[in-house]
């Protein structure tokens, strides 16, 4: 009969591999606790199918899950979506109210906003910091990119100018004026800065009255990240204009192409947005959509 070799070598690699499986797995579930919580609390629309794929969940924690689940009252043929924990452990933080946060809610949130997305995301950055972090979004127009830009210009494809013609474009310029001082120089970065902006209240930064110039330089097309926190949709943006007022009740605004792929709406359906900066000295972040990077 023919026998089995070992090799000890593999079998070393093999009890390893497991090992740091089941790490894995461990270190997810205690991640994500609380997220656990809230689909112990909400199972009628999850699958434990969904759930075993998402997270390639195997003998070793299985136990773990087991308790906090049952079979019975689970609904099949449902989806998780990722954006479901950020929401959730965001959830945990915020207030129920749209304020300034305090400085622990800050750090809790920057915490698990880097964590999530992948990225170093501050409140603060070279002791310069917004007069909050999370507030009321509104809707921003198209800007000019360059001399001459308008409507008809403006437009990368017909498909992009029927999706967002009806916003028009603002009769002046954001903070900075151009993007570009021409069609035909750095366009590319032009385009990509003005569609994905957002405008902040830089006149109300704790400071900027004390040295305006140095910090009109550091808020311009500074990158920041900003997230829908009531369904984990984030942007890497930049600050493209200064605004608006105080008496409006807002906050901040956003590009038509930032407030449509953040569902956020103005008027009686506006909504709150998280905004952050980026630590990104060598700009290696691109802007636009990004997506959650959770295990």
């Amino acid at each position: 009969m023919h026998q089995k070799v070992k090799h000890p070598h593999y079998e070393h690699l093999r009890e390893k591999w497991t090992e740091r499986h089941r790490q894995l797995q461990s270190e997810t579930f205690d991640k994500h606790k609380d997220s656990f919580e809230w689909f112990v609390n909400n199972s009628k629309q999850l699958t434990i199918g969904t759930l075993a794929g998402i997270f390639l969940l195997t003998s070793p924690i299985i136990p773990k899950i087991q308790t906090a689940f049952s079979s019975n009252n689970v609904v099949a043929d449902k989806t998780i979506d990722k954006g479901t924990f950020v929401i959730n452990d965001l959830k945990n933080v915020l207030p129920q109210d749209v304020r300034p946060l305090t400085q622990e809610e800050e750090k809790s949130v920057g915490e698990i906003l880097s964590r999530d997305y992948g990225m170093n995301v501050v409140q603060e950055l070279d002791g310069k910091r917004l007069n909050t972090t999370y507030g009321i979004i509104g809707q921003e127009q198209h800007l000019a990119r360059y001399p001459g830009d308008n409507m008809l210009t403006h437009f990368d494809s017909p498909i992009e100018q029927e999706k967002y013609w009806d916003y028009g474009m603002a009769p002046g310029l954001g903070a900075w004026g151009y993007f570009t001082n021409s069609q035909n120089s750095t366009i590319e970065k032009a385009t990509e800065r003005e569609k994905y902006y957002i405008a902040v209240q830089t006149f109300l930064a704790p400071g900027f009255k004390d040295n305006v110039k140095e910090y009109v330089d550091f808020f311009k097309y500074r990158k920041m990240l900003i997230v829908n926190p009531q369904n984990g949709k984030a942007m890497v943006v930049v600050v493209g204009d200064a605004g608006p007022a105080q008496w409006t009740g807002k906050s901040l605004g956003g590009s038509p192409e930032v407030m449509t792929y953040l569902e956020r709406y103005d008027g009686s359906q506006r909504g709150p947005v998280l905004y952050f900066f980026i630590d990104d000295p060598s700009d290696k972040i691109p802007l636009g959509p990004i997506y959650l990077k959770i295990l």
